[in-house]
């Protein structure tokens, strides 16, 4: 299959992901402004056809001055918020890949972003080992008493 520019893209494309607090608001948006059924789209443009890029442009950029977001903030970049939560939250490479569709983690880690809070939640667990002595070398010369 191929969207309208002629780009591919499979069922394997299509994936199910676990539902959040956020579902109630999708399932909203869903029954109020999609297309109807399995192959209608989730985002139409104002009479129910296709989104255009310039019905689109309009409507977004009232959205973001409405919630004071900067003009500097492209679309694609909320593919990036996405990801940062749930590295946060504790997803694994393999994990953001396949929430993302990405079939690699360059491209995976492209989209996740460190940040601050999550910087300071390692540095914290690493004086934790440290302190607790996990991080101690050994003398090579020490017979480790677990290897026979």
């Amino acid at each position: 299959m191929a969207d309208k520019q002629g780009r591919r893209w499979s069922f394997e494309s299509v994936r199910r992901l676990p539902s959040g607090p956020w579902l109630d608001a999708v399932a909203h948006h869903v029954e109020h402004f999609t297309a109807p059924g399995r192959d209608g789209h989730v985002f139409v443009g104002p009479q129910g056809g296709l989104l255009r890029r310039s019905n689109f442009r309009d409507d977004r950029a009232k959205a973001r001055k409405a919630a004071g977001i900067s003009v500097a903030l492209h679309f694609h970049e909320l593919r990036h918020t996405g990801n940062t939560p749930a590295s946060t939250a504790g997803a694994s490479t393999r994990g953001l890949m396949t929430r993302m569709g990405h079939s690699s983690s360059r491209a995976a880690l492209v989209h996740q972003h460190m940040t601050s809070d999550r910087d300071r939640a390692i540095a914290d667990r690493l004086g934790a080992v440290i302190r607790d002595g996990g991080g101690a070398a050994t003398d090579p010369s020490e017979k480790d008493p677990a290897d026979p």
